[in-house]
């Protein structure tokens, strides 16, 4: 694969959650030259929504003065997707990947962010550290006919 295979975006944003739906569709668009299929380009918007959420909620504690950083590279067909914040960090990141697993209840979240992330991907893998925030990375395979023949 030569250098020209690769194409890349990155962005910063205030952890505001008007803003989910400015990243999600900002990685849609990006992702949107391979051709994707409407299920592909609906799993990767659902990731950003529920890794973008996270930040927000669990990382700044609704601290709009947190910021988010999102990556997004393509190689071939595969994208590579990675959001970090530099929130509070996970404690357990284990025990928070857990389906049904929230440390807010109180704001009647889900707790399926993390098992719908591993889910939609290919590849899922999340690194936490106390105090310096959250660092997600995903890929997914995109099979479309513009991946296909490039």
């Amino acid at each position: 694969m030569n250098g020209n295979d690769r194409n890349f975006m990155s962005l910063q944003f205030a952890a505001k959650s008007e803003n989910e739906s400015f990243a999600r569709v900002t990685v849609a668009a990006f992702v949107a030259q391979l051709d994707p299929t409407m299920d592909e380009i609906t799993d990767l918007k659902t990731v950003v929504s529920e890794a973008v959420t996270n930040s927000i909620i669990h990382g700044y504690d609704g601290d709009p003065e947190g910021v988010i950083s999102i990556a997004c590279a393509i190689e071939g067909d595969t994208v590579t997707l990675t959001i970090e914040d530099k929130g509070r960090g996970i404690e357990d990141v284990e025990l928070a990947k857990q389906p049904l697993y929230t440390s807010k209840p109180e704001l009647e979240r889900s707790g399926m962010g993390f098992t719908i992330m591993e889910n939609f991907m290919d590849e899922f893998d999340v690194t936490s550290e106390m105090g310096k925030g959250t660092f997600i990375r995903m890929k997914k395979r995109i099979v479309s006919k513009k991946a296909l023949y490039n």
